[in-house]
């Protein structure tokens, strides 16, 4: 009987080795300029793109607003939590039975024949002959259903659903983050804004007053210890000032990055009044620890992921079963030789690793020592969570004390810089002590408002480390106004004594009342101790002795160096809450 060998085209060989070769010849392409370019434009025209203008003074609410619908951060997590939300529809998708369909095409270049031998004699019993065509086709519709393949889906289903929650708790736990950060350089752009008129004109009588020193200790017209020390003084007070103004001023920048506005576009504050001096958080710190514990995001984010381990025990029981498949199915061959070219299968198959019984203790000892690993870690975050409880309270506390010391700093300096006023203009003083009091008035203010700014961000901090959110629930729905005002309700009813004073409230965070109670008043805390107040006490005194004291020795030896200052009108000198208010346009220069 002959062999017969194939012959195979010549063409198919040579598409084969083409394949192969270029299937090797795969190198690294580096971007191009022209690629990097286009990706540049792309995202900076995306950056504040779907974004409602800013179309007049931001206040607190609206900037908090702006940062939790359009910060970059935020909606990198919401992004993140969305496809956890797919990832579970998807894995709704895999408890169903599987349906395939197949189509196949099976051809040679000749007849598939045989021929039959005789197992005694060994002789040909029959010709050769054939029973398929040379081309055939088939086709196939099959439902099939694994058992032990539906158990380990729901299992998976369910871990897919704490995924989405541990999404949802990282969200707030950024979403509160956001907020201590808005807060803080809300207010310290505030305070930068309040500063800005008085800081314009004063910088012109510094630098007036530094040159005539410098003009006089030149000309040797008075002497040399006196007005270098003197210029020490005005130098000492300017620098304090510009590192305060600074640190103030670059909270604009921040302040725009977080509500993703362009760094360079233009806004203005509403600057509100001064917030009272009253404290928000009296109640006792196993209350406050025990909240933490009930709300904290990262707390529930492990015990969501204890419950990702308890099912991973599940599927590692369901591993062992043996399973079960069921299947039924519609098929169709072309063979002309068949009796029948269509016809329905149906069966069921049952299967069993034997292997995973001796897998099954070593996939529970890995199961179990993930869970020992989850105890711990649960442990280690309820004592930092604790610490931070106590530590975000006396922080709170300090910062409160820090203000009221510095509201009373502040209005000593304007008790002393009036009285150098009155004293100046009956020609009593000389006009270098008035700007020393001015400048260390300004100093005073920046001061109270850095103080300020701190004690905002303290009381956020104490929110976020008792799990309290400070925001609605629900944050992508509404536009900025519906959000700044949802907002404002939070935070007044936030800053209620008696909302802290709530012990073992689990649905603390969800629950937001818009109207504030009418028998709750705040008491106000000791804003300083007695011996604060003594020490300030002695300290205005001291100032005002030894402005009396410095008053005649510069004056005589102005007033024999010939050199005059200049004496204009006075001004009466402004009070604290003149001081306060927002100066967006530079004053006039006027008397200091």
């Amino acid at each position: 009987m002959a062999l017969h060998i194939p012959k195979f085209p010549i063409g198919v060989v040579v598409i084969g080795l083409v394949l192969l070769d270029s299937g090797c010849a795969v190198m690294p392409t580096p971007l191009t300029q022209e690629e990097i370019q286009q990706r540049v434009q792309e995202d900076l025209a995306q950056l504040t793109q779907y974004q409602e203008p800013v179309a007049r003074p931001i206040t607190l609410f609206e900037a908090m607003a702006r940062a939790l619908k359009y910060n970059l951060e935020t909606r990198v997590q919401g992004l993140k939590e969305m496809v956890t939300h797919r990832q579970l529809d998807l894995a709704h998708y895999d408890m169903l039975p599987k349906v395939v369909a197949d189509a196949a095409y099976n051809g040679r270049s000749n007849f598939a024949g045989a021929s039959s031998q005789s197992l005694e004699t060994g002789q040909q019993s029959l010709v050769s002959s054939t029973s398929s065509d040379k081309n055939i086709y088939t086709a196939n519709l099959a439902l099939s259903w694994d058992v032990l393949d539906f158990g380990l889906s729901y299992v998976r289903a369910e871990q897919a659903a704490n995924d989405v929650l541990i999404a949802e708790e990282d969200k707030r736990r950024i979403a509160n983050r956001v907020i201590q950060d808005v807060r803080s350089a809300f207010w310290k752009a505030v305070g930068a804004e309040r500063a800005l008129g008085r800081l314009a004109f004063l910088q012109d009588w510094v630098t007036q007053a530094l040159g005539e020193v410098h003009l006089i200790r030149e000309r040797a017209l008075a002497d040399p210890l006196t007005s270098l020390q003197y210029e020490r003084e005005l130098l000492s007070a300017q620098r304090e000032i510009q590192q305060l103004y600074q640190e103030l001023s670059l909270s604009r920048i921040h302040l725009a990055e977080l509500m993703n506005l362009d760094p360079g576009e233009p806004y203005e504050l509403a600057v509100p009044e001064h917030p009272p001096l009253v404290s928000k958080v009296s109640e006792k710190l196993e209350d406050l620890e025990y909240r933490a514990l009930m709300n904290r995001p990262e707390l529930r984010k492990v015990d969501y992921q204890k419950r990702i381990n308890a099912k991973e025990t599940k599927a590692a029981i369901l591993e062992l079963l043996p399973n079960l498949n069921v299947y039924m199915g519609g098929n169709y061959d072309s063979n002309n030789f068949l009796f029948h070219n269509n016809w329905l299968n149906y069966g069921a198959k049952v299967s069993w690793n034997l292997l995973n019984v001796f897998r099954h203790p070593v996939r529970l000892q890995v199961i179990d020592a993930q869970e020992k690993v989850l105890d711990m870690q649960s442990l280690a975050l309820t004592m930092a969570l604790m610490s931070q409880v106590h530590v975000s309270v006396a922080q709170y506390h300090a910062a409160m004390k820090d203000a009221a010391t510095g509201k009373r700093y502040l209005e000593t300096q304007m008790a002393i810089a009036d009285q150098v006023q009155r004293a100046w203009s009956l020609n009593r003083l000389s006009e270098h002590l008035v700007i020393r009091e001015k400048m260390q008035g300004l100093v005073a203010e920046l001061r109270y408002e850095s103080a300020l700014a701190k004690l905002e961000m303290a009381y956020a901090n104490v929110l976020a480390a008792i799990g309290e959110d400070p925001f609605p629930t629900d944050i992508t729905g509404d536009g900025v106004e519906e959000l700044a005002v949802a907002l404002q309700e939070r935070w007044e009813w936030l800053e209620r004594p008696e909302v802290l004073a709530q012990v073992h409230s689990t649905d603390a965070r969800t629950q937001a009342p818009t109207t504030q109670s009418q028998g709750a008043e705040p008491q106000p805390l000791d804003t300083v101790g007695r011996s604060q107040e003594d020490a300030l006490s002695q300290e205005s005194e001291a100032r005002l002795q030894e402005t009396g004291a410095l008053s005649q020795e510069p004056e005589a030896q102005l007033q024999e160096t010939g050199v005059q200052p200049q004496k204009p009108e006075a001004q009466p000198q402004n009070t604290i809450a003149q001081s306060q208010k927002t100066t967006t346009q530079p004053q006039e220069r006027v008397n200091p």
